[in-house]
């Protein structure tokens, strides 16, 4: 299981730019390293991620294997209603961490 770390704000005035923040713990091997024995070691990284806000797609990413280990994003949002903020991130083979957060917004 992956470690995901995600900060917003607890509440929001409607309207109000808020930023967020989401990480996850994740090697991302290039395939491009080699070991001790001199074996490579098999690329392992995280493709995509996506943040929607009660299902309209906010931030949309795509990461490369230059993407460093553990990425990290960072993003402004539009509060307008109290709802639920989705963040996904997938890796080559398809695997998917998902991780959900409520904004309140007065």
């Amino acid at each position: 299981m992956a470690v995901i770390r995600i900060s917003i704000p607890e509440t929001a005035r409607r309207g109000e730019i808020i930023e967020i923040k989401a990480m996850i713990q994740h090697p991302m091997e290039t395939g491009y390293r080699r070991n001790e024995q001199g074996k490579i070691i098999p690329r392992d990284i995280i493709t995509r991620f996506r943040c929607t806000y009660n299902t309209a797609l906010v931030c949309e990413a795509e990461f490369s294997p230059g993407t460093a280990a553990n990425p990290f994003v960072s993003f402004h949002a539009r509060a307008a209603e109290t709802g639920t903020l989705e963040f996904t991130w997938t890796d080559q083979d398809g695997k998917t961490w998902s991780e959900r957060r409520t904004l309140t917004v007065t």
